[in-house]
């Protein structure tokens, strides 16, 4: 099992849900968040005061799988939030070693 934990732009958030349940992914969790990449935030005007917005406002994206759907969901993920501009996010795979369902007590694959 696998955590792939994506940060992307929060409106792209709808088209990554749709191609994750389109390859058969039944739950996802999503945390607004703030950061920054390659951009390093840009600035702004308001009431004529120029100011720096160093955090900008992202989405991530976080799912269990199982090995075998694990190249799916990356390149769901990859597909849905790509627009080809600076800032599309970061896709991150990590070991998943144990999930377990609360209601039934169901572990492993079966949980997720």
């Amino acid at each position: 099992m696998k955590l792939v934990s994506a940060i992307i732009k929060p409106f792209k958030l709808d088209d990554v849900r749709e191609a994750l349940s389109e390859i058969g992914v039944q739950g996802i969790t999503v945390t607004e968040v703030k950061g920054f990449g390659r951009q390093k935030g840009h600035t702004e005007l308001y009431r004529g005061a120029e100011y720096v917005v160093d955090f900008l406002p992202k989405v991530k994206v976080e799912v269990g799988v199982s090995d075998d759907l694990l190249d799916r969901a990356i390149e769901a993920v990859s597909k849905a939030a790509n627009t080809g501009k600076i800032g599309d996010g970061k896709i991150f795979v990590t070991p998943l070693e144990q999930a377990i369902r609360i209601r039934t007590g169901e572990t492993g694959d079966d949980a997720i």
